[in-house]
């Protein structure tokens, strides 16, 4: 098609001229390449025809002869059907100056920016692509559903058209940016795919010259301090990370927590890994991530999780752990069926393994490290039942003479805080003694910390071990499971006896963890414990004013930031 215009002279003559015309390209042509096919006019001496990220030619031996009619179809299949696509770590591929398909099958929506039309189109596991409505201001959505048609490349000007793919295609294409990604040469081409992902709880996107290649994987800048020179840590590269863990599908998520989520994954050598994939969603979790990369890589001991390595892409951050196939403590000790298959011995065993790595942390480790979230669930177990102290994000390094430090920023489980760290934000070897003591007496009686009982409500599992004592029947707090042939009143008795002595208001009246180890593998006589510090169990209200301030706990997944209130 050509359209002419007329220009007229100054004698009153003229002549027509070219106004416009078209094709001007091959591209030009609606759907020249298929459904599903992008059309590259700048592809010199090659068929200007491609296939979208995750597709590839439905028919091959009709592109072999430059016919890309046919289009495109999907490379694979969906591994657990349309109901849950997005469970597979599906996301986007970012195709830069694209033509938008044919809306014809689309969905306009001019309320909401270009996160909420990803969100949107990332939950409806018919919609294939997405972009703004608007490309001159960046707003409203334009979802597309079904097959693309007519797409095509531009050198520039146009818009960005992100293209829902797999969790596998992602992977190569993070495999290809991190192959360019330390190239500082300018593209002539500008039709370049530039990754984006924006699977369930990810995203990473490259940024050119200023990250590092380390074993071939792509970091930022600010990410340079975890790999120190004495930093023992391996490095896995992402697709080995997606091929491990089934591209983090649901069948492999074995823990949830306050940081992100935990797959079981299987290695290409045959090694069994625990990858713990850090959530996006919490303001926290960098700093975590350093923390664990940093402490955990220099600490080996049998009661210690032991780190493998870690993996990051752009905002993608995962730490690959030893696989432990009994899950945590929590699973069996506050739950009455899979508590018997604790007996006594196993729990006394337990108590020392957790007691020896806590010494280990805080006294014969090159690091003099305070944990700071000891409780069940950080506690895992190996196939023999063997426990492993895990979870280090909230750890703190403290210097050799070092005994005690402060923070504002008070975070942690509520009911295994000690008092001094809960109120004031102190904190030191003793607050783990405390947090420790409380998950001796969770171990021998089966009850969470903050169980409440019918004879006084108002009293937590401390208040409740402590009146008991006091009463000369302490050994009615033992789980009924743990009465076996294995069963041991003296040993009993004394895990109980330390758990009240590390449960101690003041840390100064509370033990050492190298006391406490000595404690619990000795016949010796043990000091007599002075009252606890109690933790109430009660609920705060507007009604509550008994105090100009007041203690507010808010806990999600098990993790408790507590912070001051003004009343």
């Amino acid at each position: 098609m050509k359209i002419d215009i007329w220009q007229s002279d100054q004698k009153g003559g003229g002549e027509w001229v070219e106004f416009s015309s078209a094709p001007k390209d091959p591209c030009d042509y609606y759907g020249r390449c298929g459904p599903n096919g992008n059309c590259d006019p700048y592809r010199a001496g090659e068929l200007e025809c491609d296939c979208l990220p995750g597709f590839q030619p439905k028919f091959p031996n009709q592109w072999s002869v430059r016919d890309a009619s046919g289009g495109c179809a999907r490379k694979r299949r969906r591994l657990s059907g349309d109901s849950t696509c997005n469970s597979d770590g599906e996301g986007f591929v970012k195709l830069e100056n694209a033509k938008v398909p044919d809306t014809v099958t689309g969905r306009l929506n001019v309320g909401v920016d270009l996160d909420a039309c990803r969100a949107e189109c990332l939950k409806n596991c018919s919609c294939t692509a997405y972009a703004n409505a608007n490309v001159t201001n960046g707003i409203g959505c334009v979802t597309l559903y079904g097959d693309l048609i007519d797409t095509r490349v531009f050198t520039d000007g146009r818009q960005d058209l992100f293209v829902r793919v797999d969790a596998i295609e992602l992977g190569e294409y993070m495999r290809k940016s991190e192959e360019q990604s330390g190239e500082k040469k300018k593209k002539e081409k500008k039709g370049v795919l530039v990754i984006a992902l924006t699977s369930v709880g990810a995203a990473a996107e490259g940024r050119g010259g200023s990250n590092r290649i380390i074993n071939g994987v792509q970091y930022d800048a600010k990410n340079k301090n975890l790999y120190e020179k004495d930093s023992s840590v391996s490095i896995f590269v992402v697709n080995d990370i997606f091929a491990a863990t089934g591209n983090f599908s649901l069948a492999n998520k074995i823990g949830q927590g306050g940081f992100g989520s935990v797959y079981k994954g299987l290695l290409a050598d045959g090694q069994k890994v625990a990858v713990k994939r850090l959530s996006q969603t919490s303001s926290q979790g960098i700093e975590e991530f350093k923390n664990e990369v940093k402490l955990v890589s220099k600490l080996q001991h049998k009661n210690l999780a032991r780190l493998f390595g870690c993996c990051i892409h752009g905002e993608e951050k995962m730490l690959v752990y030893e696989y432990l196939p009994n899950k945590s403590l929590d699973f069996f000790i506050f739950d009455k069926t899979k508590g018997s298959l604790l007996n006594w011995k196993t729990r006394f065993d337990i108590v020392i393994g957790i007691a020896r790595g806590l010494l280990y942390l805080h006294r014969d480790s090159r690091l003099k490290i305070i944990h700071r979230d000891l409780k069940p669930s950080n506690i895992l177990l190996d196939a023999t039942m063997n426990p492993k102290i895990s979870d280090f994000g909230m750890a703190r390094l403290f210097g050799e003479d070092q005994t005690e430090a402060n923070t504002n920023r008070v975070m942690g489980t509520y009911g295994y805080m000690s008092p001094e760290y809960a109120i004031k934000g102190l904190y030191s070897t003793k607050s783990d003694v405390f947090s420790f003591g409380i998950l001796v007496l969770e171990i021998v009686s089966g009850m969470r910390s903050n169980h409440c009982y019918k004879e006084n409500p108002s009293l937590s599992l401390i208040g409740h071990v402590w009146d008991l004592w006091r009463a000369g029947r302490a050994l009615e707090i033992a789980d009924s499971s743990t009465m076996g042939e294995s069963y041991s009143a003296d040993q009993m008795m004394r895990c109980i006896q330390v758990g009240l002595l590390c449960v101690q208001e003041s840390p100064t009246d509370r033990p050492t963890m190298s006391n406490v180890v000595s404690m619990l593998g000795n016949a010796t006589t043990l000091p007599s414990p002075k009252e606890p510090a109690f933790i109430l169990v009660r609920q705060y209200d507007d009604a509550d004013s008994s105090a100009d301030d007041r203690l507010a706990v808010i806990s999600i997944n098990h993790v408790s930031i507590t912070t001051m209130e003004a009343r």
